[in-house]
């Protein structure tokens, strides 16, 4: 797992649901809505492929976010339920330069501590956001991994994501799991941070305009 050419599912639950977001992260750029460019991986080749996934427990809305505003994605295992997710087969270097770039470091350099979270089921790299490792399985004989924060959903107060963030990963599930508007709709009403603070009709029209092909990423407009 040290070698960076292994192969290993990155497994997605926010905003790279949607495969052109998560280019940003591998080849560089800045998806439309967002504040932040990406210098992208050392590695800029696509994924290999990429399956749609369920996880067990639940994502939940907190913290602000310096590259869309609003609050983030993060995945408890805690929660009750299953995750839509989308599984994108990456190298060990790869998914190690996705992560550093999640935790606002550089990429370049391989992730020892992936072998770890192999061997546990997680492992704390930092303190922060998106800096604990998780293992949630194998496929096919590749580790499914993924990074959210090491708190827990009920530690911390909720946040609403913005819009544009949202439309990715209402964009993200129509792209990865084929899931009609009304679907997606009610799976991201569920969660915590949209529940009771996103009214339904704003919610059920930033899904139409995302999954309709014409998002913009920006306030919700088209």
């Amino acid at each position: 797992m040290s070698v960076s050419s292994d192969l290993v599912w990155y497994v997605a639950y926010g905003s790279n649901l949607h495969a052109a977001r998560l280019g940003c992260y591998l080849g560089g750029g800045r998806p439309p809505g967002g504040l932040r460019t990406y210098p992208g991986c050392r590695d800029r080749r696509p994924p290999r492929r990429d399956v749609p996934v369920f996880l067990p427990g639940g994502v939940y809305f907190t913290g602000e976010s310096r590259a869309w505003t609003g609050g983030m994605a993060f995945y408890d295992l805690a929660l009750p339920g299953l995750v839509a997710a989308r599984a994108y087969l990456l190298t060990a270097g790869q998914f190690a330069d996705v992560a550093a770039q999640e935790m606002y470091r550089p990429p370049g350099a391989d992730l020892v501590a992936l072998a770890v979270a192999v061997e546990r089921g997680s492992v704390a790299v930092g303190p922060g956001r998106y800096e604990t490792l998780v293992c949630a399985g194998h496929r096919e004989g590749y580790p499914l991994l993924t990074f959210t924060a090491p708190w827990r959903a009920g530690d911390v107060p909720w946040n609403p994501p913005a819009a544009a963030y949202l439309g990715l990963l209402a964009a993200g599930l129509a792209e990865s799991h084929g899931w009609a508007v009304d679907r997606i709709v009610d799976y991201l009403a569920a969660r915590p941070g949209v529940a009771g603070r996103w009214e339904p009709a704003d919610l059920a029209a930033t899904v139409r305009h995302a999954t309709a092909g014409t998002w913009t990423g920006s306030d919700g407009a088209v």
